[in-house]
């Protein structure tokens, strides 16, 4: 029977023995389970955080973009409008030139239907005409080619005659008026 005892008490002892080594195992499991969700967590905290700055990004762009489209959209048509600013100058010269009194040459009616027409059309597609003389001088806005005397003192610092007309093409300016300016 003391044999039957100490196997006894052993079994036991191995059963307390065995039981905190479980726990210990269980334990270990479970903290490793809950490290794993933490850093899960984290992963998954970082993966929103970079999805968010992206999605702004990329929302950014668009807005960007549809804007750049806008642009252009708006100015496509500037080399043309500049291609066609020496003909609208030759237009405006023959029509003060018709319309001096001391000339004989008229301008037909046909050329003046014309010179109407394609003022008007320019103008429909964002074509802007600068009215220069009697302002102030703007460099902005003016090329001063030369500067003379002032009739008066108010003309000090104004345009006093517009050799060529500026233009602008949908509030920017496509080319500047060229000035005399009084000094």
């Amino acid at each position: 029977m003391s044999s039957k005892k100490n196997t006894e008490e052993e079994l036991e002892e191995t059963k307390d023995v065995k039981e905190p080594t479980e726990k210990k195992k269980k334990t270990s499991k479970a903290d490793k389970i809950k490290e794993e969700l933490e850093e899960t967590k984290l992963q998954l905290a970082e993966q929103k955080d970079k999805f968010l700055r992206l999605f702004a990004e990329f929302d950014n762009f668009k807005k960007r973009n549809v804007k750049e489209r806008l642009d252009l959209m708006s100015t496509a048509a500037r080399e043309t409008m500049v291609a066609l600013l020496p003909v609208l100058d030759d237009f405006d010269r023959a029509k003060n030139a018709a319309e001096d009194d001391e000339t004989t040459e008229p301008f037909s009616e046909g050329v003046m239907l014309v010179y109407q027409k394609l003022h008007s059309t320019l103008k429909n597609k964002g074509l802007i005409e600068m009215v220069s003389t009697g302002e102030d001088f703007n460099p902005d806005l003016h090329q001063a080619l030369t500067e003379i005397p002032a009739p008066s003192e108010e003309m000090k610092g104004k345009v006093i005659d517009t050799i060529e007309k500026g233009y602008l093409l949908k509030e920017k300016i496509i080319r500047h008026a060229k000035v005399v300016v009084g000094k």
